[in-house]
């Protein structure tokens, strides 16, 4: 079967630079700050680390959207440590997320700032803490960053693209330091 996915960040309404969609995410290779928009979010969780799951977050979470009609959109976002995954809702399909099954859970998102390393690849450990190096190592050179919170993973290809075509990115939400030099 097929479907077409949405962007969540076309639908929802944000304070990104521009009309954002795919196209909008971060460059392979490069590292960037940016603003995620607030939004609405469904969350299933396992134990472990993400990818020590099988495929039972993403089909708890996709059949609740199935059951509910809600859209299918992307990016889906993966907190590692702690497993879990996201499906983004866009604002038209909210109002089908009351009541949740178990095992899965609403959850309202506030805009944050996040610095965000883009990468190209298939979805795997080595790939996410690789590029998790990076993003972080680039974040160590921002004297007027740190750290907010944990990484995370964002898959912007459903699971028939090419391992070779896929894009993500591994966001680390920051905030401004209060004492950095100049301030």
């Amino acid at each position: 079967f097929f479907f077409k996915q949405k962007t969540a960040y076309e639908i929802l309404t944000c304070d990104w630079s521009s009309d954002v969609c795919s196209s909008d995410l971060t460059e392979a290779g490069r590292v960037e700050l940016k603003t995620v928009p607030a939004g609405t979010l469904l969350k299933a969780t396992g134990k472990g680390d993400y990818f020590s799951q099988d495929s039972s977050l993403f089909l708890r979470l996709f059949r609740f959207i199935s059951d509910r009609g809600v859209s299918m959109t992307t990016p889906v976002v993966a907190q590692v440590d702690d497993a879990a995954l996201f499906f983004w809702v866009a604002g038209p399909d909210r109002e089908k997320t009351n009541r949740p099954p178990e095992g899965v859970t609403v959850v309202t998102q506030p805009a944050r700032e996040v610095a965000s390393a883009g990468a190209k690849g298939s979805y795997s450990r080595e790939n996410y803490l690789s590029t998790k190096k990076v993003l972080l190592a680039w974040l160590a050179k921002q004297a007027d960053l740190e750290p907010a919170g944990e990484p995370y993973a964002v898959f912007w290809n459903g699971p028939f693209t090419p391992w070779f075509a896929k894009r993500y990115e591994i966001h680390q939400p920051v905030r401004r330091r209060t004492n950095a030099p100049g301030r």
